[in-house]
């Protein structure tokens, strides 16, 4: 596959070397997450342009999961410079994150899929403690399996995604939470048939989906946290989120519906909770 150059620039940035501009590789897009990815790469050339540098972002050409990517940044070799996804410990320890939430927080607004026949049965939920006799389901390997048990909640898990649904259907499980980001374009596939996505109930813990950058790329970090900090100040990053996101936190009524409100014992402790403008609030 071609690489698809971008180059970004502001009147009068500063550039590398003999003015050219410094290559940024990010992972090839993934064909079933083009509206994430629209919006990332949106994200990407905001941040370059409010930081007065210049890049040329280039899509990898090599198609990796996501485990991979993340481990040729820790170790500095193969195509990306930096990749998009979800904090922990042990990626802030190998990577240098910028530590501003790429999606707001909406990664930590799960809704569920159920079966269609049990949609209205969620109607009485509305506290964490009437999902005692239910079972969610969930990757074995999951950081989302981890927060479920530490909030309380029975997790059965499965080795391959398209399992859950199919437990689903056949009533070893009774719900399967997705990220509301996710959940339209699997509603849209031959997995979910006779699935519905639960219109009552939102299950909500705080979570952060960061730009990560290879340790031997301090300098485009910097800059790219220097750019992001900027578009948040003049409200930009926030103008960016709801041009992308708005239509779809309305269409799924998250201020409307019951918040279960979880703990999440994987966040990091230097994740930025305390800064409200980084953060979608809802109903706000």
């Amino acid at each position: 596959m071609r690489r698809r150059p971008l180059l970004l620039a502001l009147a009068g940035g500063a550039a590398s070397a003999g003015g050219t501009a410094e290559r940024v590789v990010y992972p090839l897009h993934d064909p079933d997450r083009i509206p994430a990815w629209h919006y990332l790469q949106d994200v990407l050339k905001l941040a370059i342009q409010r930081s007065g540098m210049r890049y040329e972002l280039v899509e990898s050409r090599q198609a990796m999961v996501q485990g991979r990517v993340m481990r040729e940044l820790a170790e500095g070799r193969g195509d990306p410079d930096l990749a998009w996804t979800m904090t922990s410990p042990e990626r802030e320890a190998e990577l240098l994150p910028i530590r501003v939430p790429v999606d707001r927080g909406l990664i930590g607004c799960r809704l569920a899929f159920v079966r269609a026949a049990d949609a209205q049965r969620w109607r009485g939920v509305r506290r964490l403690a009437d999902l005692a006799g239910d079972t969610a389901g969930q990757g074995h390997d999951w950081p989302d399996t981890e927060v479920l048990r530490a909030n309380g909640l029975r997790v059965q898990t499965a080795s391959r995604y398209e399992t859950l649904f199919e437990m689903l259907r056949l009533g070893r499980i009774d719900y399967f939470p997705r990220s509301v980001i996710e959940i339209d374009d699997e509603a849209a596939t031959p997995l979910a048939h006779d699935l519905a996505i639960e219109p009552h109930v939102l299950l909500h813990y705080p979570a952060a989906s960061y730009l990560f950058v290879r340790p031997n790329r301090p300098q485009l970090a910097a800059d790219l946290a220097r750019g992001l900090e900027a578009a948040v100040a003049d409200g930009s990053f926030q103008r960016l989120f709801q041009r992308h996101y708005g239509d779809l936190i309305a269409r799924h009524r998250l201020a409307q519906r019951v918040r279960l409100a979880l703990r999440n014992p994987l966040l990091p402790a230097a994740t930025p909770l305390h800064r409200q403008a980084l953060w979608l609030v809802l109903g706000g």
